[in-house]
């Protein structure tokens, strides 16, 4: 689908990779742009619509579907990270808590925006996952289970939206240089390139983009049972 004349709606909105959605969305002719936040101060962004949104909460996604229904391109991009692994004394916690918006917050809008998307031609859906949807390491390993789970229901949302023309976009990609990782001493991709590998693939119907040589070289080495191992090397 073309980017341009296209409604956008974008979860996680006010800052980060985001953020860097909403400007290359507004740079490439969306029509209209939702930038959506707990937060709705937050979003200063000149162009954007906010909306109030947290995508835990059921009533303020009915809330933000009902009132922009012309939406054809949703961007899944909310997400929260902690580290620990699944045996760490919180293990519950941090499952639970990630789970919730990694993994529930990104099929609460994704059901809820389908039958919009179908109306309005199909459009497309971009969740935004992780290297470690593939790979884990107990320095980060609840996460990975949240974003392998999404990785698994982003492939289903796949094939039961197919029938009405709706593209689900998987996204996978090593560490970006935003705010969530700032405090990780790692190579770190730059947000405007990734966005930019992403709409990219949007535009082409793709339904997998790895926007990093670190996503691409795991992608690679699945089949030699890359994911048996440390993704940390250990």
């Amino acid at each position: 689908m073309n980017i341009e004349g296209s409604v956008v709606f974008i979860t996680g909105a006010n800052r980060g990779l985001g953020l860097e959605f909403a400007k290359q969305a507004l740079a490439r002719g969306a029509k209209k742009v939702y930038a959506a936040a707990r937060q709705i101060e937050s979003i200063t962004l000149p162009g954007v619509i906010p909306v109030k949104l947290d995508v835990t909460r059921p009533e303020e996604v009915a809330a933000a579907v009902a009132a922009c229904g012309d939406v054809t391109l949703l961007i899944n991009n909310a997400g929260i990270g902690r580290t620990g692994g699944v045996l760490a004394e919180d293990a519950e916690a941090l499952l639970r808590d990630q789970l919730e918006t990694n993994l529930f917050g990104v099929w609460r809008l994704s059901r809820a925006f389908a039958g919009t998307l179908g109306r309005n031609g199909g459009g497309a859906i971009v969740n935004i996952l992780s290297v470690l949807s593939w790979i884990n390491t107990p320095l980060l390993g609840a996460y990975g289970v949240s974003k392998s789970a999404a990785w698994a229901m982003s492939n289903s949302l796949r094939q039961e939206l197919g029938a009405q023309g709706t593209q689900v976009l998987g996204f996978h990609a090593g560490f970006i240089d935003t705010d969530m990782i700032a405090a990780f001493d790692v190579p770190k991709s730059r947000p405007e390139d990734v966005v930019r590998l992403t709409l990219d693939a949007v535009v082409a119907g793709e339904s997998e983009v790895a926007v990093d040589e670190a996503s691409r070289q795991v992608k690679r080495a699945l089949s030699d049972g890359v994911y048996l191992k440390d993704a940390l090397g250990h």
